[in-house]
């Protein structure tokens, strides 16, 4: 049966899941069983959700097309004609620090979204399907100088060392949890982190893997590379699921193209209390601005998360400059 939503429902998938979609939708099924009621039931139980839906696998993108090609037209700008394309060319972001004396940047963190090819996504995926993909990611990460903690029968001592370092992540919220990502909680999930801190995987979480390079000050083109250079190391391992015309496969189309989010902390004491000039700038250059504690959350002490709001139809390449050349104007602005 159709779901009828309230008036107060604003999500993409109430604006578009007419009759018509919904009939024509309903009864397919993909390969690995994902059905329309999968796709939309966190946007049918939480009706405050900003997009919805999520995808099962690959496929729920061609086959549910009517109704994801909508929604990812409206949130990226991007057409059903239209062809993702990727740059992860380090010699093409020719940038400096953009604060050397460390006045006003506290931190930067650039992440990517990944899921491997020819398996299902988190909605979708068995618990043995799960297992394989921690299996194979790990044997990957071999490569990389770390240390890998599983979520399951994790020690409370591994477990307070984590939380204290922001790498810990726990089963996801409301959303995640109608969108079937958090079944068989905490098993076939972990996190890996390097040596110095500066490099962590969440192995199946939102996306089977979630790619964080990092680090104190505003170093961007250190963090890019340490990312690529990672990236790489692991495709010598595993293939990641992509698509010439979505980009990387992500759970939520909101992620599809790059996958990726550059951002950093920054103290901005005078754009802080002039909003309305302060999102003037952020948004010539495509940027986010959040509160410390991500979406939703408020500044604190003037600090703000900063990023690029483009993931789809520009390259990655593309999307941290953008956040390196807002950034810049930023902090123009703010000595000015």
């Amino acid at each position: 049966m159709m779901p009828i939503f309230s008036k107060d429902c604003k999500s993409l998938l109430c604006k578009y899941l007419t009759r018509e979609v919904y009939d024509d939708l309903k009864d397919k099924k993909t390969s690995n069983g994902f059905t329309l009621k999968d796709a939309i039931n966190s946007g049918v139980v939480n009706i405050d959700s900003g997009i919805g839906v999520y995808a099962g696998d690959a496929e729920s993108y061609e086959l549910f097309s009517p109704l994801f090609d909508p929604i990812i037209k409206e949130y990226h700008g991007f057409g059903v004609d239209d062809i993702h394309k990727s740059n992860l060319n380090l010699d093409d972001l020719d940038i400096k620090n953009p604060d050397p004396d460390g006045k006003y940047i506290i931190s930067t963190r650039i992440r990517v979204g990944r899921n491997l090819k020819d398996f299902p996504l988190g909605a979708a995926i068995t618990k043995e399907q799960r297992d394989e993909v921690q299996r194979e990611v790990l044997e990957a990460l071999k490569a990389l100088n770390g240390s890998y903690y599983p979520l399951e029968g994790m020690s409370e001592e591994i477990r307070a060392k984590l939380t204290k370092d922001h790498f810990l992540f726990k089963a996801g919220d409301r959303f995640l949890e109608a969108a079937g990502l958090n079944r068989d909680w905490p098993k076939g999930r972990g996190i890996f982190h390097n040596d110095e801190k500066t490099f962590l995987v969440w192995i199946n979480e939102e996306d089977q893997l979630r790619i964080i390079s990092m680090q104190m000050g505003g170093d961007i083109k250190e963090v890019f590379t340490r990312l690529v250079l990672a990236l790489g190391e692991i495709e010598k391992s595993v293939k990641f699921s992509y698509s010439n015309h979505l980009g990387y496969i992500t759970s939520c189309p909101t992620n599809l193209g790059t996958a990726l989010r550059a951002s950093v902390h920054i103290k901005l004491p005078k754009l802080g209390s002039d909003m309305e000039r302060f999102k003037k700038i952020a948004d010539k250059y495509h940027l986010q601005i959040r509160g410390v504690d991500g979406e939703h959350s408020e500044s604190k002490g003037n600090v703000y998360d900063i990023s690029n709001k483009r993931r789809l139809g520009v390259s990655e390449v593309e999307c941290v400059r953008d956040m390196y050349d807002g950034v810049v104007a930023l902090i123009c602005e703010e000595e000015g």
